[in-house]
This record gives structure tokens, sequence and C-alpha cells, in this order.
């Protein structure tokens, strides 16, 4: 492998096993490539599976650009039982005897389409003053979670595996939890319900067929996306005196029309930037 290719900034993206955090990967891949950062750009639970896209060196600061990104999921929903991280891997707290039928839930998934405001679940990593919700409620405490607005753009139904428990596929704005939605379906269906499992497809333009293994990290066969790949802009390249105002923060003119573009200094990509009226600035900076 050659550590020199690795050195520069870039994504990995890795197809996530169950049964290992999304850190744990991070730090595999960080290790494997000698990189001196990494990150990830959308955590996966401990037994969630799929597209984990992994920021190497510079490529970190595309986390907030990130952000806001659609996800998609195919998962597995059982009803009749809620426990209390609302997956499978949980203590039962809610039982109630029913007999779900498809045609009960395609009535229903229309009503979960849209903005809504979504409870988080106590077994999660939001920290509320300073104290992790996961962490407090293995302790049998309870934190004042708020809900959050999430949006659902896809909820299909897939299909029947037995009785009470469906697949879909779902697509969503980031940050929402696939386990709530699973408890919030389940009450539109007057019973309770809750996840068997997860597979994420889909991260932004970031699909699980691009994806390496784990056991390709492990054998150094890994491919690191250039970061100026991830973007469809047409490219801007600055001179030195251009450069060094850059880096300093200030606009610079440029005779462009409006619009987004790729920034290079020679061979640097140093991040996209946004001409209005014939002024540079440099609004995703990766320098």
């Amino acid at each position: 492998m050659d550590k020199r290719v690795f050195a520069k900034s870039g994504i990995v993206l890795v197809n996530k096993p169950a049964g290992i955090s999304s850190n744990a990967v991070v730090n595999k891949v960080k290790y494997a490539l000698g990189a001196t950062k990494a990150g990830h750009l959308g955590t996966l639970d401990l037994e969630g599976e799929g597209v984990l896209p992994i920021t190497i060196n510079k490529a970190t600061k595309l986390f907030d650009f990130y952000l806001n990104k659609t996800k998609t999921y195919r998962t597995t929903f059982v009803f009749g039982i809620e426990t209390d991280t609302l997956d499978l891997s949980g203590n039962v707290v809610k039982e109630k005897e029913c007999d779900i039928t498809k045609r009960e839930i395609l009535e229903v998934l229309p009503s979960m389409l849209g903005k809504y405001n979504q409870m988080p679940p106590q077994y999660s990593a939001k920290k509320i003053n300073g104290k992790v919700a996961y962490k407090e409620a293995r302790k049998g405490n309870v934190v004042d979670l708020k809900p959050k607005e999430v949006e659902i753009f896809k909820f299909e139904l897939l299909g029947k595996e037995k009785k009470n428990t469906f697949s879909f596929e779902i697509s969503c704005s980031s940050g929402t939890y696939i386990r709530c939605l699973a408890r919030d379906l389940a009450e539109r269906l007057d019973t309770y319900g809750s996840m068997q499992c997860i597979l994420r497809t889909r991260c932004g333009s970031f699909e699980l067929d691009d994806c390496i293994t784990l056991d390709d990290v492990k054998s150094g066969k890994i491919d690191v996306v250039p970061c100026e790949e991830l973007f469809d802009f047409e490219d801007i390249n600055l001179d030195l005196h251009q450069t060094t105002k850059i880096y300093n923060g200030q606009k610079i003119p440029v005779k462009r029309k409006n619009g987004s573009y790729r920034v290079f200094n020679d061979q640097d990509f140093l991040g996209v930037g946004e001409v209005v009226d014939n002024i540079l600035t440099l609004t995703l900076r990766l320098i």
C-alpha cells in the first residue's frame, strides 16, 4: 500500500457489518492508512449495517456539508412488542397481541411521509446537559429528550416476512432514527413496534455497491475517493496572489457566471466556492 497516496485527503466508503461501532470502523481505516485524522459522515448503530463514509485528513471538514444529506435504509420491523432500545437488542417493555396485515400498513404509510417531530430514543447518543442519553439509560435514569423535526421522503413496504414482521425501504433526512419509525408506525397501527435489523444502502451520493469491506481494509485494499470527485462543478484555478487572499478569508473577483465551483491552487483542491456577481467566496474550506 502506497502511504503517499493515502496521506492525501478523501473519503473511504465502508460497508459496516453488524456488531462493531462506527467509531471502531473509523479507527481501523485510520490505522490502516496511517492517516492523521479520520471521522465519519453519519453514525450507524452497533447492530446497523451498510454505507459508512469515512473522512480522511482534511476531508473531516466535510461533516457539516454532508450533515443534511438524505439517507436510504432497508429495515425490518416487528410489531406487537416494544423494547427499551426500540430494537431487538433491548428488553421487551411493552407487548400487545396483534396480527398486522399488509393492507393495514399500506393504509397508514402515507401518514408517515413528510415532516414531523420525532422523539429520539432514550438509548441514543444524544447529549443533554453534558449527559449521554444511552449511558444514563443504562443506569436506569431518564433523560429529558426533546422532539426533533425530521422528514420522511419515502416509506415503502417491501414485504411480509412472517407474522407481524415486515420489511421496508425508507428515505429520510439526516438525524432520523429508524428505530423510532418502528415505534411511530406501530402507534398508527394501534400496537407496539421495534426494529429487527437495518441496512443503510445510500448516504447522500454514496451507495452500498461502491463500498469496501472490513476484510478489504485489513488486507490494504482501500480505495480513497479524492475530495474533488465528490463535486460535479466546473473548476476555478487560482494563482498565488489569489490563493493568499483565499487563505485569509477574502473574496476574489473572477469573471465567471453565478454558481458553485471547485477551487484549486495548481494541483491542490482548496474547497468549493460560490460565485455571485463575479465575486468568488470559498463556502467549503478544505485548507
